[in-house]
């Protein structure tokens, strides 16, 4: 059984799902965007037998607070704190991670600080090398490097309803995504804030990439068993990022799936299998 639960963090309400017996190995789950954890709702009964299964909303995504964005910093540091604080309250000091996309860095970032914390990763769609940025990342340099307020603006698309249901939908078969995920994450983008401080975090991204050779110096250090799952057709992380985690990771597994970036709503059975047959 899956619950739902809440605990105050830094002023901040934290939801999270958990389920599993607590006795067994903790995998805490780290969603992205424009998603929240609902987006491992079909994925946690079928670890649950194996795993303590346990994932968070960050602050101003899903159910956990959402301080306006002249209120509370929305960069991926800032998350990765509030990350870091929710893990220690709840004393999960041990344990695998799943990263998905905005999870990447926030996991990675805990992993550097905390090496001793992991006992593997799943990263699915989670990059961390220059060689897994599709082609959109060009555009978004240019205004990381040359930002003014109209390009700002322009990345408000990056939450249009239509963007987020292609998320789900591009590089799958026609029929074999649920509206479901996509629907809760459009329904969340209500609100000027939601638009503001998303695009704080957009503008902040270039941090995470910035950040790249400590992720990978950490690989290379200490060599955690890994399995990168990819949908092969993810426009926005593209697969080559999944291949070069074999070349800093000796325990590195990589498996391609039929799938576009949100893999995990057309494959969430078939990556259960794969972690339980890596972990």
């Amino acid at each position: 059984m899956t619950t739902y639960q809440n605990v105050k963090v830094q002023g901040l309400n934290i939801f999270y799902r958990e389920a599993g017996d607590p006795s067994l190995p903790t995998l805490v789950l780290f969603h992205g965007f424009p998603s929240a954890s609902h987006m491992f709702r079909d994925l946690m009964p079928l670890l649950s037998d194996r795993f303590h299964v346990i994932a968070p909303d960050y602050p101003g995504f899903g159910q956990s607070s959402a301080p306006e964005h002249t209120e509370f910093d929305y960069t991926f540091d800032n998350l990765t704190n509030v990350m870091t604080a929710w893990l220690q309250q709840l004393q999960l000091t041990k344990f695998y991670m799943y990263v998905f996309d905005y999870g990447a860095p926030i996991g990675f970032r805990i992993a550097v600080a905390h090496p001793d914390w992991i006992s593997g990763i799943i990263s699915q769609n989670g990059n961390i090398y220059q060689a897994g940025l599709g082609s959109k990342w060009a555009s978004r340099q240019d205004f990381w490097d040359h930002p003014t307020a109209a390009k700002r603006d322009t990345y408000r698309s990056a939450f249009a309803p239509a963007t987020i249901k292609g998320q789900y939908t591009y590089g799958t078969r026609p029929g074999t995504v649920s509206p479901d995920g996509y629907m809760l994450d459009i329904a969340y983008t209500h609100g000027e804030d939601y638009a503001e401080r998303q695009l704080d975090l957009i503008y902040d991204y270039q941090n995470n990439i910035k950040l790249y050779p400590e992720f990978q110096a950490y690989l290379r250090q200490y060599q955690p068993r890994l399995l990168a799952v990819w949908g092969k057709n993810d426009p926005s992380f593209i697969y080559p990022g999944a291949e070069a985690f074999k070349k800093d990771d000796a325990n590195a597994t990589v498996e391609l799936v039929d799938s576009g970036h949100f893999a995990l709503e057309t494959h969430a059975a078939v990556i259960a299998t794969m972690i339980k047959t890596t972990f």
